[in-house]
């Protein structure tokens, strides 16, 4: 099993801390998005968007993050402990799943690549979309509760981590909102969870090799 990405997407992140969670045995390769690896023909062909992650698993390829999530929670995860197999669950799971790859991509995500690729987006605009979801959302949702859906962590976690936990790299604190750090302290503390690299010491890294 083969999982393309890269130390900076979130996307790809989801990925790759639910199979250190589920300690499945892969190999982990960098595309060099920086050098445009993810626009020639290989990778391409395996993913024709151009985007990471990709798992490559036999003959089986996938290139959207939460499609792997729930590919690798019903290949590994034998009990449903991630992927809740009743019909209330496994609705709730995807309810955020789609928050993922919707709100949280306007919102937080844009937030972090204007500053730290300089993205060609309305910063102003991305930070009142943060807001909204965390102040109408994520925080009155996490208020009272420790995770997402139910009452043990489950794909939804995993899924809505990542671009809101590294926010703060596109200079927006998260110190107004408790609940919030809390539940992403308890994501963390997930045995076999793949912490993210913060973005300021992935760029330190390049410059002192």
């Amino acid at each position: 099993m083969k999982l393309y990405g890269h130390p900076l997407s979130g996307n790809a992140h989801r990925a790759l801390t639910l199979l250190s969670i589920l300690g499945v045995d892969h190999e982990s390769i960098v595309v060099n998005l920086p050098a445009g690896e993810h626009k020639q023909p290989d990778f391409l062909a395996m993913n024709p968007l151009g985007q990471v992650p990709v798992l490559v698993d036999g003959d089986v390829t996938l290139r959207d993050s939460t499609a792997i999530l729930i590919y690798l929670a019903r290949k590994f995860d034998t009990a449903n402990y991630w992927l809740p197999t009743d019909a209330k669950g496994n609705a709730q799971v995807q309810e955020w799943l789609s928050t993922a790859v919707n709100e949280i991509m306007q919102g937080p995500f844009v937030v972090r690549a204007i500053k730290m690729f300089g993205a060609p987006a309305d910063l102003d605009a991305a930070k009142a979309k943060s807001d909204a979801l965390f102040t109408d959302l994520f925080e009155p949702h996490l208020t009272g509760r420790d995770w997402l859906v139910g009452d043990h962590a489950t794909l939804a976690d995993l899924a809505c981590y990542s671009y809101i936990a590294r926010i703060t790299d596109g200079d927006y604190a998260l110190d107004a909102y408790p609940a919030i750090n809390a539940w992403l302290a308890r994501v963390e503390a997930i045995d076999g969870f793949a912490p993210m690299v913060v973005g300021a010491d992935f760029f330190a890294s390049l410059k002192s090799e």
